[in-house]
């Protein structure tokens, strides 16, 4: 996986290449021109911030980057030189996904009726891609969008996740909550959003959102 120090390097150096500071950046992703300032990579405690997926993918599309772009961007200012490993990942779309047969009750992918793409290497096996070919979470996961769902990943609370009812339909929100009898979830479009949640006997199973781009 990409580290804090990576990450924050790209973002520097996709602005450099398009003549920009980070701020400037952020303003021509239609962000916060704050977003990417030094000041917002660590807390006042020293622990570290990472971007938003969201915030990486709009800058991403403001720049026409495709992620191994990106990828390369971070290996060119490293040290090592080393190319970063790639890995081959199942992809499905959305529409053609049937959770009850494409998913095992884990939610972990079976079957061969999977397609693959290269992504940077990410540490689950299991990992796939959900290429959202219609709005699943409106305003923030919409058609275009691919998400990379781990369903090895541990989840903690505030991690996007990717949630199956025994039914088969699918939601995605922030990860609140789990009690003995129920599964609390919030709104994506917002800190302060609304939750929804669901009863436990009623979950198949809940995985973690590694990554949202396009």
């Amino acid at each position: 996986m990409l580290t804090h120090e990576e990450i924050w390097r790209g973002i520097d150096r996709l602005a450099e290449l398009h003549g920009m500071s980070p701020s400037a950046l952020a303003r021509k992703a239609g962000l916060d021109p704050t977003t990417f300032n030094k000041s917002k990579r660590t807390t006042r405690e020293g622990k570290k911030r990472w971007p938003s997926t969201e915030s990486l993918a709009k800058i991403l599309e403001a720049t026409g980057t495709s992620l191994r772009d990106f990828v390369g961007l971070i290996d060119e200012g490293g040290a090592g030189g080393e190319e970063r490993p790639f890995q081959r990942l199942r992809a499905v779309r959305l529409s053609e996904l049937d959770p009850l047969a494409h998913l095992d009750p884990s939610g972990f992918p079976q079957g061969g009726a999977w397609e693959e793409v290269e992504f940077p290497h990410v540490d689950d096996e299991d990992a796939y891609v959900l290429e959202l070919d219609r709005d699943l979470a409106p305003p923030c996961y919409l058609s275009g969008d691919l998400l990379v769902v781990s369903p090895r990943s541990s989840i903690r609370r505030g991690d996007r996740v990717l949630l199956c009812l025994r039914d088969g339909r699918l939601f995605a929100g922030r990860f609140q909550r789990r009690t003995v009898a129920r599964v609390s979830l919030q709104e994506l479009w917002a800190d302060k959003a609304p939750e929804f949640s669901y009863e436990v006997d009623d979950v198949a199973w809940l995985a973690r959102i590694l990554w949202v781009g396009q």
